[in-house]
């Protein structure tokens, strides 16, 4: 089968989705209105409160969503056969990925640009909200601590990636004070910060960086994972518009380009899909497709982490509410494009069968390796791309994918560590919850060792915990749309479908896990099983409640809508004030 056609099918719906689903969704699910003021114009503060174009907030919200887990996931799930894997793909963007992250952006706005986990204990209760923060707090150090292992593994295999992940945070730096502070011309900007981006990209293949083999007795991948932790603790102090916003946008930018170039090899190959169907011979180990499928593929389908950005940094920054259908869709089918690219790269990069079989002769063995060098393959045959300096493009691709990701996970984390010291009767600085989430995921990251290796320790449990947390975060949406009396449907189904799969997928690993005998991830597998399991519970008390309740009405004027017989926070300020 060509390529091709999968390319054309999956862009076909992606664009249906945003130009059709998405616009339904705005109008007669979330009704979005132009007229709202939103969180980033009242509580401005030049911080995390900074109202932002659309276009620069779509590049931080794409970025910061995607990762390496949409490369990863795919490369991984194709073992099982292609058909699966990109129907997962495009059926999960269309109708869930892009309804999740439009959804959790616009009750995030409409509620002061509070975090999912707050508005869980709003919704749901005391309870629900702590059990909520349990599942956020081990799905960020998962991300924070994996993925600074992930890039620190791409700087070593491919050193001409590292001249362009570096330099690309002093670009950022650069277009931020462009933007901000002088007011140059956007396009201008951008297309002078992709060229000069790419630039380094061709500087980088042709000037590698290869770090000693030890240095003061820690191995070149430690030292680039401490590099990496002092850049992070950085960036999360500093005002989101100085480095965070412009590095996500200008990697957006330059990813997105790196996508059309990709796409570009396969319009000019036309390569054939050698990877089966459905392969009906995989190799001894790999797990059942059912329901393994729906957690191994998370970020580009459906992912919990995508909730957690929107409510906790993307809210905050929306211009206008209407603006929330392109950044929170239409970033997720960003997303959705480089998963259907990884597909198409990782099963027709490679000439034959036999070629294909030799990466997939067991299962984990795919991922980012398989991805550079399949898409190496086809650039070079399409473009002519040298392959040193494809692998260079698509090794920088991934690393900067998880870097973004990285950037916001860390000042996620501050976050929620700042929310959990409230909970417990602790005011924590912006320093002190800074120090403490670098200082767990920076110990999670060493806890094995000076290779860093500590931080793969819990990541398989990821796909569960970040697929929980997605139904977790519909059931928010689906409490407060109850409440409006608006339709649930295009909600409560995808809700139905990831919880049953994510459940099910936990209970079996944790089988796994006590047959392994691996005690760690068999006891935090279990918290995590058990705190998703109560917050469903309370959650579906919560949505019959809601039912029973008036219908309440949201208006432009209404800073934070109060549920029935519930005061806002600024109406029982105003009410103590008069008394």
């Amino acid at each position: 089968m060509n390529s091709l056609i999968l390319v054309f099918i999956g862009l076909a719906m992606m664009a249906a989705g945003y130009l059709l689903y998405s616009k339904f969704l705005g109008k007669h699910i979330f009704k979005l209105s132009p007229n709202y003021t939103t969180p980033a114009h009242r509580q401005e503060d030049g911080v995390d409160f900074v109202p932002t174009n659309k276009y620069v907030l779509w590049g931080h919200h794409f970025t910061s969503v995607a990762g390496a887990a949409p490369i990863i996931g795919p490369a991984v799930a194709v073992i099982w056969g292609w058909v699966p894997a990109f129907l997962w793909v495009t059926i999960g963007t269309v109708f869930m990925a892009g309804m999740h992250d439009l959804g959790a952006l616009w009750a995030s706005q409409r509620h002061r640009g509070q975090s999912i986990g707050t508005l869980s204990g709003r919704y749901i209760g005391t309870r629900g909200r702590n059990l909520f923060l349990v599942v956020i707090f081990l799905l960020l150090l998962m991300v924070n601590a994996a993925f600074a292992v992930v890039i620190s593994d791409l700087l070593v295999s491919t050193p001409t990636a590292v001249i362009p992940t570096w330099g690309a945070i002093v670009v950022a730096v650069l277009i931020g004070q462009a933007i901000y502070r002088f007011n140059w011309n956007l396009p201008l900007v951008s297309v002078v910060g992709v060229i000069t981006l790419y630039g380094l990209m061709i500087l980088g293949d042709r000037v590698p960086v290869v770090l000693p083999d030890t240095v003061l007795g820690i191995p070149a991948n430690g030292v680039w994972i401490i590099l990496l932790f002092i850049y992070a603790f950085i960036a999360s102090l500093l005002p989101v518009w100085v480095l965070l916003q412009p590095r996500d946008y200008i990697n957006g930018l330059q990813l997105f380009v790196g996508l059309g170039i990709l796409y570009g090899s396969f319009l000019l190959t036309r390569p054939e899909v050698v990877a089966p169907t459905l392969r009906d011979n995989v190799p001894e180990g790999t797990p059942s497709i059912f329901p393994l499928l729906f957690v191994t593929i998370a970020c580009g389908a459906i992912s919990g982490f995508h909730g957690i950005v929107a409510s906790g940094t993307s809210s905050k920054q929306i211009d206008k509410e209407t603006d929330v259908r392109f950044v929170g869709y239409f970033g997720a089918v960003g997303e959705g494009l480089l998963a259907l690219g990884t597909i198409v790269a990782v099963t027709s990069g490679f000439r034959t069968i036999a070629d294909w079989e030799n990466i997939y002769s067991e299962w984990n063995a795919g991922g980012v390796g398989a991805f550079v060098e399949g898409g190496g393959n086809l650039m070079n045959e399409g473009l002519g791309i040298p392959n040193s300096l494809s692998a260079t493009i698509l090794a920088t691709m991934a690393v900067l994918f998880a870097a973004t990701t990285m950037d916001s996970g860390v000042r996620l984390q501050r976050l929620v560590v700042q929310e959990i010291g409230e909970i417990i009767g602790l005011r924590l600085t912006t320093l002190i919850a800074t120090i403490i989430a670098v200082g767990l995921s920076f110990g999670l990251t060493f806890s094995a060792g000076t290779d860093g290796s500590g931080g793969m320790t819990i990541w398989p449990l990821f796909g569960t915990t970040n697929q929980l947390m997605a139904g977790l975060s519909l059931s928010i949406l689906v409490i407060i749309l109850t409440y409006l009396r608006r339709p649930t449907w295009p909600v409560l189904i995808p809700l139905v479908f990831v919880t049953i799969m994510s459940l099910w997928a936990a209970v079996l690993q944790l089988g796994s896990l006590f047959a392994e005998g691996n005690w760690l991830l068999l006891v935090i597998d279990l918290i995590i099983v058990c705190a998703a399991i109560w917050v469903i519970i309370e959650a579906t008390a919560a949505i019959r409640k809601a039912r029973k309740s008036p219908q309440i009405t949201w208006t432009d004027d209404d800073e934070d809508a109060p549920l029935p017989g519930e005061q806002t926070q600024e109406t029982a300020t105003a009410q103590s004030r008069t008394e």
